[in-house]
């Protein structure tokens, strides 16, 4: 199987593109480059297939090697129509945030920025930890509290019989 170099290079380009337009921070961008990714993929499994050679129809006298295999036709209409959900959803977010801010770039936080500064190591994370997390105390039952469980119980103080009119 020879290699198509004009596919494998729109491919690179694509994947270029849509890692270059998925770290911009608007998400108008990162939809173009999710996009731009779900095609570099589509791409990808397409060159993985094969070339195109005869319909995966069975009939004797054609040999197996000429057919075509439908394996990655198959994974590429699931992968076009992930790809067309996941577009959805980021159509849906972008058209809130719109609303809701009138602007599509996503702005640090102040907690972000803390959270960035602060070092890897925390001490309560890293610790430790101990066999038994339970902050209760574990204590072995007593025989004597299995043998006698109406002494635990409360008493029926009910005066209404079950089941009769009284």
């Amino acid at each position: 199987m020879s290699i198509n170099l004009t596919l494998l290079i729109v491919m690179g380009v694509l994947y270029a593109c849509g890692i270059y337009l998925i770290l911009e921070r608007s998400l108008t961008r990162v939809l173009l480059g999710l996009m731009l990714l779900a095609n570099a993929t589509n791409i990808l499994i397409l060159t993985t297939g094969g070339y195109a050679g005869l319909a995966p129809l069975f009939t004797k006298e054609t040999n197996p090697d000429s057919y075509n295999d439908p394996l990655p036709q198959a994974l590429i209409l699931t992968s076009i129509v992930i790809s067309f959900a996941v577009t959805a959803f980021m159509l849906g977010i972008i058209y809130r945030t719109w609303v809701l801010a009138r602007q599509d770039e996503i702005q640090d936080d102040l907690e972000d920025r803390r959270v960035a500064e602060t070092p890897s190591f925390d001490a309560e994370d890293d610790a430790i930890v101990p066999l038994e997390t339970s902050e209760f105390a574990v204590t072995p039952a007593s025989t004597s509290d299995h043998e006698h469980p109406e002494a635990t119980e409360t008493p029926n103080t009910s005066t209404t019989q079950e089941g009769g009119s009284a």
